[in-house]
This record gives C-alpha cells, sequence and structure tokens, in this order.
C-alpha cells in the first residue's frame, strides 16, 4: 500500500470529524472520498498533506509517518488543493520557477522540469502568460503542472473539479487517467460530484467522519440492485409508513422525496399511482447510482450536509 490509514481519528473541539478511518490505496490507483460537506473528507486530506495532524492514529504515504516524517512525505506528494495558490500577478512559467525552487529545483534540471509538464498539460503556448489572464479550466491545469514539477509518488487532488465547466473537467480527468498510466502515479481526490467519483477505481464514501462504505463504483451501486423509484407527494413523512403498509415497501425520505429500492420499479410505479391516486405529484425511476447507495447507508443526500468542512 502506499497509502495507508490507520484508525484515523480529529476533534474539531468536542466534534469529531473523522473516527477510526481506516483504509489503503495501492499504487497506480485513482482512489476517491466522497462525501458531503461536513463529511470529514477535507480534514483527512489535510492530515494526508502534511497540514495537520491527527487526534489519535497514523497515516503513512510510500512508508513514511505524515506526523513523524512529513518533510520525507512532502517530497513524494503534490498537492492540488481546492482554492487556487497561483500568483495571479506572475506568468505561468513564474509561478512554476518559483514553485520548483521550493522544492531545491534550479538551473537545467529545473528548465527541463517546467518545458515537460507545460507540453505534457497543454500550456506551452501560454507559459508567458499572466495567471490574471487565463480561464478557470487553464489556471487549474498551472496547479497540476505545479504539484507535478518533482515528479511526485502521489498526486493528492481536493475537489479538482472546482469551478471547471464540463469541457475543462474532462480534458483534466484524460490528463490524471494518463498520470496514472504513463507515469505511474498514485491519485488521491476528494470530492461531493458523482460523475467524478464514477471515474475512480474504488472509494470510500464519508458521512459524519467515519466510512460508511468501500469498493469500486460498480460494487457499492450491484449492493442496491434492481430499480430506484423516487416519489414527490405533499407530505412524505406521513405516507411513509402507508407504503410500508399497504405495499410492502421501506422507503426512505431524503430531501422531502421518497426512495424505494425495488427490482421492478415499472410495476411498482403502476401499483402506488393505483393505491393513492391523485396523491403522487412526480414520480422519477432509475438503475443505482453512487448518490443512492449514500442514501442506502445513511438515510442522508450527498449534499445535505453544508456544515463547515
Amino acid at each position: 500500500m502506499i497509502v495507508s490509514v490507520q484508525n484515523l481519528t480529529h476533534f474539531y473541539g468536542q466534534r469529531a470529524a473523522l473516527s477510526k478511518v481506516s483504509f489503503g490505496v495501492e499504487e497506480r490507483e485513482i482512489f476517491g472520498l466522497l462525501g458531503p460537506n461536513g463529511g470529514g473528507k477535507s480534514t483527512l486530506f489535510r492530515i494526508l498533506a502534511t497540514m495537520m495532524t491527527p487526534s489519535e492514529g497514523r497515516a503513512s504515504i510510500a512508508g513514511f509517518d505524515v506526523e513523524s516524517q512529513s518533510a520525507e512525505v512532502r517530497k513524494r506528494i503534490g498537492v492540488v488543493f481546492q482554492s487556487q495558490s497561483l500568483d495571479k500577478k506572475l506568468t505561468v512559467a513564474e509561478n512554476l520557477r518559483f514553485q520548483g525552487h521550493l522544492y531545491g529545483l534550479s538551473g537545467a534540471l529545473l528548465r527541463e522540469r517546467v518545458d515537460e509538464v507545460v507540453a505534457r498539460l497543454g500550456l506551452s503556448d501560454r507559459r508567458e502568460d499572466l495567471v490574471d489572464t487565463l480561464s478557470g479550466g487553464l489556471r487549474r491545469r498551472v496547479e497540476v503542472a505545479k504539484a507535478l514539477l518533482h515528479k511526485p509518488q502521489v498526486l493528492l487532488m481536493d475537489e479538482p473539479s472546482t469551478g471547471l465547466d464540463p469541457s475543462a473537467r474532462r480534458e483534466l480527468w484524460q490528463y490524471v487517467e494518463s498520470l496514472r498510466e504513463l507515469r505511474g502515479v498514485t491519485v488521491l481526490l476528494t470530492t461531493h460530484i458523482l460523475e467524478e467519483a464514477d471515474k475512480c477505481g474504488r472509494l470510500i464514501l464519508l458521512h459524519e467522519g467515519r466510512i460508511v462504505a468501500e469498493g469500486a463504483p460498480a460494487q457499492l451501486k450491484a449492493k442496491i440492485g434492481g430499480d430506484v423509484v423516487e416519489l414527490q407527494v405533499i407530505d412524505a413523512e406521513a405516507m411513509r409508513p402507508e407504503l410500508e403498509r399497504r405495499l410492502g415497501v421501506t422507503p426512505k425520505v431524503v430531501d422531502g422525496s421518497l426512495h424505494i429500492e425495488i427490482g421492478d420499479g415499472h410495476r411498482f410505479i403502476a401499483a402506488v399511482v393505483e393505491a393513492f391516486p391523485g396523491a403522487i405529484q412526480a414520480v422519477a425511476l432509475h438503475k443505482p447510482t453512487l448518490e443512492d447507495v449514500f442514501v442506502h447507508e445513511t438515510g442522508a443526500s450527498i449534499t445535505w450536509d453544508q456544515l463547515p468542512r
């Protein structure tokens, strides 16, 4: 395991942001931390990035402890933060050279590394442009270039698609996947975007500081099986026990809607409309998603929690 997390716990005052979190990440893997704001993703990210120390437990990257051997860990990780860390008044090349100096790079080696990362990220024709003039997608590429300048073994990315349009998001993911395939870089990212989480080889679902599910996206969705039916009604809490009593299902109330996991969704829809004439305002039917897995495990929506992270 190139990343190992064992019983990691962290408190903010009396509140546990993380509680006995354990997992491992293999080399060359794209591994995701999926959950709502307030679920513990960013606290875990900051600990792995050596920005804070855990209250309990331990974590290591490439065999080095993130707390007691943080300097060695920093040599082996590249970090892309959710918030921008570029100097807008410098050019792309100047930002990269400054980053290189922080890692002890200089002279011909630094020039070679800058040339390599700008070429790989399609920034060669923008290297002398001020960052202030770049689009959000291009700035994100520069952030990734900075993180890769010293050739890390592990790339940590906090909400990598923040501020990107769909086209820029696709381009970024193509490059991330090429890093794994061509350079053998291990990628660990946090996200609350389901489409992004689906691209991970494996992921953990975090809720209130605990792991509620772990595995490949397809494996997690297979736990539900069948279909997911969503019913919009006037009073979901009042209707839930009636559905249980009359149709033998176990709905969950999520964001004011009723969610039912069932084998033959289309037949159930016909039955529920017949059983409750005029009570159903809208119906949706779909195959299980990672959002549904989260609802299944927690009874909450990925986006429900707006607490600070």
